[in-house]
């Protein structure tokens, strides 16, 4: 089987997703060689700020932040450097727009940084994640979320969806309607057979299903948290709370969007809850990277740096992502890079 990725880019990679927050020059040049970034955006803004710019603030916002670039023209699949004519005006306009509290819902914090292309100027400017959600403009019904490389209008339902999450906050332990009927038994023996080969004696080993799902506070006086139903719900479960779950996985062919002949080669099927879309992703991805295999006893050796980083990586993305949120965690296997892309927050 072809190998897709060489590992050495993946924890950099990873790191870099989630906790970008300075943009170099050589970063810059790179991200305009290719055509899709879901948390990178260019505008022209040669003379002064674009409308469709507040329509990006909003969409990082709402989603997982990025860069908005100003001095930028975007020409098909190529970007050409205009320049701002007036780049200290045109920053302070802009950051004054987020700022004041006149335009947007809320007041947002913004990073700048300036490139100089000879005689002219490029302004990037990091927007963050918002804590509080929907961030719009001049009313509610101007609330985005990135969506691939492009900002999409959120519906009333999701609008509704975001407001209801902000109040709540997290809500993993927060009690459903549903039973333990209403989990996958086959996920469930699954995830104990783990522990009862690592540690046998341990006491949990012992338990009921139902004992010890209420040990690990899956279930909360019979009646299963949002965090047990994620990990162990069956998929007609899941659907009543969470109308469109799922983790996109792709494959794709190239070292970027750009130079991929097909947009994936691959891409994942659906699967009922996060436990089995962990042994899925996993397996796929580490059939996909450049590891050699190595046996412990008879089994693949798990506590390899490499297998252990994907393993920490993905399970940072599975338990960590915000699923009442209307963007859903996205994996990117390139052929020299695996991208994890979080719409909740990494700790």
């Amino acid at each position: 089987m072809e190998k897709f990725v060489n590992f050495s880019h993946c924890k950099k990679s990873f790191q870099k997703i989630t906790a970008m927050k300075n943009l170099s020059k050589e970063e810059l040049i790179q991200k305009l060689g290719d055509i899709e970034w879901e948390d990178f955006e260019v505008k022209e803004a040669k003379s002064d700020v674009p409308k469709s710019s507040l329509e990006t603030v909003s969409a990082f916002s709402n989603t997982s932040g990025g860069w908005l670039v100003f001095g930028v023209k975007k020409e098909g699949k190529y970007y050409d450097i205009e320049g701002v004519e007036s780049p200290e005006k045109t920053e302070q306009d802009f950051i004054s727009v987020l700022r004041n509290g006149l335009k947007f819902n809320k007041k947002l914090e913004v990073k700048c940084q300036k490139y100089n292309f000879g005689e002219k100027t490029v302004l990037a400017f990091y927007i963050h994640a918002s804590e509080n959600k929907p961030v719009f403009y001049d009313n509610v019904k101007n609330s985005f979320i990135r969506s691939g490389s492009g900002d999409q209008r959120l519906t009333e339902q999701e609008i509704v969806s975001l407001y209801r999450n902000s109040s709540f906050g997290t809500r993993d332990k927060e009690l459903t309607d549903l039973t333990i009927n209403d989990l996958s038994m086959e996920s469930i023996k699954r995830y104990r057979t783990y522990p009862k080969n690592i540690k046998p004696e341990h006491h949990y080993n012992s338990f009921s299903d139902e004992k010890f799902l209420t040990k690990i506070q899956a279930l909360e006086d019979k009646k299963v948290t949002f965090a047990g139903l994620l990990v162990f719900g069956t998929e007609d479960a899941i659907g009543k709370y969470f109308s469109d779950f799922r983790i996109d996985y792709l494959e794709i062919f190239g070292t970027s969007y750009e130079d991929a002949e097909k947009r994936y080669e691959f891409r994942l099927s659906d699967y009922p809850n996060i436990y089995e879309y962990f042994f899925a992703i996993y397996e796929r991805i580490i059939k996909k990277t450049d590891i050699p295999f190595e046996l412990k006893g008879a089994f693949r050796d798990e506590n390899q740096p490499q297998v252990k980083a994907i393993r920490e990586a993905l399970v940072n993305l599975l338990i960590h992502s915000d699923y009442f949120s209307p963007m859903k965690p996205r994996i990117r296997v390139f052929l020299n890079r695996v991208e994890f892309l979080n719409p909740g927050d990494i700790a």
